[in-house]
C-alpha cells in the first residue's frame, strides 16, 4: 500500500522520510528536489517538489553519471571481458606508452593512474566524443606514478572507461548501457537523452549563493599546481550556457558522456542502482563483482581535491566528509548536490537530484542525511 502525499507517494514504512523531505523542502523556498528510494527492487518512496522539478522532470547530474558508467565496467567484469588486474594495455595496446605499460585497470578505475588532465585545453567537441582526447591520454605520461597517489579524475574516468569499453566490445559504453541496463528496465535516466524526450528536460541552473557561502569561496586560499592544472583543463566556460560543457547543451544531451553527461531522475537513478542488488529487475553483474569494485581501493587525501575522499571502481564509498550508507555501499555524487547509490546490507537504491546546484559542490548536505535516515528505515523493517 502507497500513501499518497502532497508531494509524491511513499510507502507507510517510509513516511519519516518523506516528512523529512518535505521539511527540508519548505525550510528553502529556493530548493526544488526529486527523491527516490527502492528496497529489494521495489520502489518505496518517490517524490518531487519544488518549482523546477517534478516526479516527470529529467535533468542533469554532473558526476553522478560516473557511476552509472560504472554499472557498465561492472557487466564487462561479470562477463569476464575486463580483468581488473591486468594491465590496460593488454586491451589498449597504445596506453602503454610514457611508462603506463603496467598500469592495471583497477588502478585506472579508481583514479589512481594519474590522468586527471589532458596535456591541451578540452572543449566541448571531447566530451561529445572522446576518442581523440582518449589517444592523447593513452600518449601521455601520468603526472604521478601510478599507484603512488590518488587524484579525482573528474573529466578523464569518462574518457579512460569510454575508450576501455570500446576496445573490449566494439561499442560505445553508451550503447551497451542502452542494450543491457536501461533499455531492459526502461529507467529514466540516459546516458544521452533522445531528442523527443527533451520537453521534459529541466535545464540545470547556477547556484545561489548566500552572502556568507560567497564570502566563503573568495577566501579560498590559491588551489595548488595540479589542482589548477585539472581545473583549467577545459577551454569554454564553466557555466551552463547551451553551447557550453553541461547537458543545457543538447549536443552534451545527446552525447551522454560517461563523466558528466547523464540525464534523468532520481527515480531513474534509484532504478538502475536496484539492478545493482537482488531482485532489480536485470542481471547487471553478480553480488561478488559488485562487492569487489566497492572494496576500498584510495583513500586518503585527494591530490586533486585536496580533500579526504574514497573510492573503489569507478564507484565513490561511504566516508567520515560523505557518510551515506553503511560499509559496502557504493555509488557517487555530482557536482550540482546530487546523489545515487546502491546499499547490499539493506537493499537500498536511493537517488536525490537537488534544483540549483548546490554549494559546495559534490553532494548536498541534505542528500546525505535523507540517505542515511532511508537505509537506517530500511534496517529497522528489516
Amino acid at each position: 500500500m502507497s500513501l499518497d502525499l502532497p508531494y509524491g507517494t511513499c510507502t507507510p514504512a517510509f513516511r519519516p522520510v518523506a516528512d523529512r523531505f518535505a521539511a527540508l523542502v519548505e525550510a528553502d523556498p529556493t530548493l526544488s528536489a526529486q527523491l527516490s528510494v527502492r528496497v529489494a527492487g521495489e520502489p518505496v518512496l518517490d517524490l518531487a517538489a519544488g518549482p523546477d522539478l517534478t516526479v516527470g522532470s529529467v535533468t542533469g547530474v554532473y558526476s553522478a553519471t560516473k557511476g552509472v558508467a560504472g554499472l557498465v565496467v561492472a557487466h564487462l567484469l561479470d562477463r569476464d571481458l575486463l580483468d581488473p588486474d591486468r594491465a590496460v594495455a593488454d586491451y589498449w595496446p597504445e596506453f602503454g606508452a610514457a611508462g603506463k605499460d603496467r598500469v592495471t585497470v583497477r588502478q585506472l578505475l579508481s583514479h589512481q593512474a594519474g590522468l586527471p588532465l589532458v596535456e591541451r585545453p578540452l572543449d566541448v567537441a571531447d566530451v561529445v566524443d572522446s576518442r581523440t582526447a582518449a589517444a592523447d591520454l593513452a600518449a601521455q605520461r601520468p603526472l604521478w606514478r601510478p599507484g603512488s597517489a590518488f587524484g579525482y579524475h573528474a573529466l578523464t574516468l569518462g574518457i579512460l572507461a569510454e575508450e576501455l569499453v570500446r576496445r573490449v566490445t566494439g561499442r560505445t559504453l553508451q550503447r551497451v548501457y542502452e542494450a543491457t541496463i536501461r533499455g531492459p528496465l526502461d529507467a529514466d535516466f540516459h546516458l544521452g537523452l533522445p531528442a523527443c524526450q527533451d520537453g521534459r528536460y529541466a535545464p540545470v541552473r547556477d547556484p545561489e549563493l548566500t552572502a556568507e557561502q560567497a564570502a566563503e569561496v573568495a577566501a579560498r586560499p590559491p588551489a595548488d599546481a595540479v589542482a589548477e592544472a585539472v581545473f583549467s583543463n577545459f577551454s569554454v566556460p564553466d557555466d551552463r550556457s547551451e553551447t557550453g560543457a553541461s547537458t543545457n547543451n543538447a549536443a552534451v544531451r545527446r552525447a551522454g558522456f560517461a563523466a558528466i553527461g547523464g540525464v534523468g531522475s532520481a527515480a531513474g537513478l534509484a532504478q538502475v542502482y536496484a539492478a545493482a542488488l537482488p531482485g532489480g529487475g536485470v542481471h547487471v553483474a553478480a553480488p561478488e563483482v559488485f562487492a569487489e569494485m566497492a572494496q576500498q581501493h584510495a583513500w586518503g587525501t585527494d591530490r586533486v581535491l585536496g580533500v579526504p575522499n574514497c573510492f573503489g571502481m569507478m564507484f565513490m564509498l561511504p566516508q567520515p566528509r560523505q557518510p551515506f550508507a553503511d560499509l559496502g555501499a557504493f555509488g557517487h555524487d555530482g557536482a550540482g548536490g546530487a546523489l545515487a547509490f546502491a546499499d547490499p546490507r539493506t537493499g537500498v537504491a536511493f537517488g536525490y537530484v537537488p534544483s540549483p546546484m548546490q554549494h559546495p559542490g559534490g553532494a548536498d548536505h541534505r542528500a546525505v542525511e535523507l540517505a542515511r535516515l532511508s537505509v537506517a528505515v530500511a534496517r529497522a523493517a528489516g
